[in-house]
């Protein structure tokens, strides 16, 4: 497969999983209003701290209410993690490579961004929920449609590995702004606003049902051990660095266990430090610290994998004359 395809393959995916992720927290956020008890009032800042785009978002926007902040993540283009811009990008990326995905893929993902583009900021404003359950769902039919269109050889492990290295950054930072951002008091811990504040992390992660089948009552310790090291899970940071490693190596045909490359070497040991953690030391040595490392480390893997199947290289042939030559897939 041409590098070309394979870098627009993984990146139409994580483009995709990004704008179904921030229509996830804000529509969280919205429901979460109802919840509050009286004079609580819902924080809309964390949720720009979730992209990593508060700097950006202060000097533009200036103080962080309802209005601002859902322009900003959803209709704002000028924003590269806003939902119009991530669903422009996966869209031109998916255009370069009509011939390499289904035509239901292609359709799907045409129909999303084409909704986004015709939907009037003021209907969205005035019919949050709806719109958003929309985005959720156009994401949920191009993964389906993924899986059930295409061929499950490279192309299709590009795609999901991109998915899954996203929706486990994601993961990760939803969690981390809990912990470290969201909670404005200490008087709020073990508090009805505290319980609200977890339910309302696990709907971030679609998790609240499979978490109350496996843990029963809501509780810091549990929420936060079955978000990172669940090993089944879809949206664990474990299950999606397990998953993403099986792509990884499916791609490049080397053996589980073994590595090949620089991605694959730091990817492997990244999945095996999520795999042999254990939450009650990472919380004592410090959760966010622990996220932020981690976040870094993810970052790594990416541009690992970038340069390892995407970078523009000279390639040595050897066998046609001796000599150097530049040849770009």
């Amino acid at each position: 497969m041409l590098s070309r395809v394979a870098e627009s393959i993984y990146w139409m995916s994580r483009y995709i999983e990004r704008a179904e992720n921030v229509a996830r927290f804000v529509d969280v956020n919205l429901h979460l209003m109802l919840d509050l008890p009286v004079g609580m009032e819902t924080q809309w800042q964390p949720l720009v701290a979730t992209t990593g785009d508060d700097e950006v978002f202060a000097e533009r926007y200036g103080e962080a209410s309802q209005e601002a902040v859902i322009r900003f993540l959803t209709f704002d283009t000028k924003n590269p993690n806003s939902i119009i811009s991530c669903l422009r990008a996966a869209r031109e990326n998916a255009r370069s490579i009509r011939e390499n995905i289904s035509s239901e893929m292609w359709e799907q993902l045409n129909l999303a961004y084409l909704t986004v583009m015709e939907t009037a900021e003021e209907w969205a404003m005035a019919e949050p929920h709806e719109f958003f359950s929309d985005i959720k769902m156009a994401s949920h039919l191009f993964i389906g449609l993924t899986d059930n269109s295409m061929s499950h050889s490279e192309g299709w492990h590009f795609c999901r590995l991109g998915r899954l290295i996203e929706r486990a950054d994601k993961t990760s930072r939803i969690v981390d702004v809990k912990y470290f951002i969201l909670l404005p008091s200490v008087w709020h811990i073990d508090t009805s606003f505290d319980d609200i504040q977890w339910g309302a992390l696990l709907h971030s992660a679609s998790a609240f049902e499979m978490y109350r089948r496996t843990y029963g009552l809501i509780s810091p310790t549990p929420v936060v051990k079955f978000l990172l090291l669940d090993r089944e899970f879809p949206r664990s940071v474990l299950h999606c660095l397990s998953r993403a490693e099986e792509s990884l190596h499916a791609i490049s045909g080397t053996p589980l266990e073994t590595f090949s490359n620089p991605a694959e070497q730091r990817l492997g040991q990244l999945r095996s430090e999520f795999a042999y953690a254990q939450v009650k030391q990472v919380l004592s040595s410090g959760l966010h610290e622990f996220l932020d490392a981690f976040q870094t480390k993810l970052n790594l893997v990416g541009a690992d994998i970038h340069e390892m199947f995407f970078a523009l290289r000279p390639v040595e042939d050897a066998a046609a004359n001796g000599q150097v030559q530049s040849q770009y897939n």
